[in-house]
């Protein structure tokens, strides 16, 4: 009895020093992989099989905090396009994600609201000057079935 309202009592304080949108939101199993992706940079390679010619298929850079911040894909001529991600402090999701074109130049804005239980509320589509040019609401439906 003892034992269990201790681990009772370390969980309260656990839960008050974690921020509340970052308690449910990540796993352990998330949290590992996190973990093992801190300060990466992922390259693939393609190889052809008839010359054995390599070449730079996608980049994957990956933060102090084990978070994608940018994705690079490439095509024979060069990079074919870029993700940037920026991440909110407090609950680690996605707050906005900038998409650039083979010329590096800003094609798509994405800014996102979250819901409480860390689910995607709304997404809001800028055009490159910084106009809004759309906005996608998620519903999210459960049945019994």
């Amino acid at each position: 009895m003892k034992r269990l309202c201790t681990f009772s009592l370390l969980a309260l304080c656990l839960l008050q020093v974690v921020p509340v949108g970052a308690q449910s939101m990540l796993t352990p199993e998330q949290l590992a992989k996190r973990e093992k992706r801190r300060n990466l940079t992922v390259k693939e390679w393609n190889t052809d099989a008839k010359t054995n010619t390599r070449w730079l298929d996608h980049i994957k850079v990956y933060d102090s905090q084990g978070r994608c911040v940018e994705e690079i894909e490439y095509a024979t001529y060069g990079q074919r396009s870029r993700v940037t991600s920026t991440y909110d402090d407090v609950t680690g999701k996605v707050v906005e994600e900038v998409e650039y074109n083979d010329r590096n130049r800003v094609v798509r804005i994405r800014k996102y609201e979250w819901n409480s239980d860390g689910t995607k509320a709304k997404q809001y589509n800028y055009l490159p000057n910084g106009k809004l040019y759309s906005v996608k609401v998620f519903e999210y439906i459960f049945s019994d079935k």
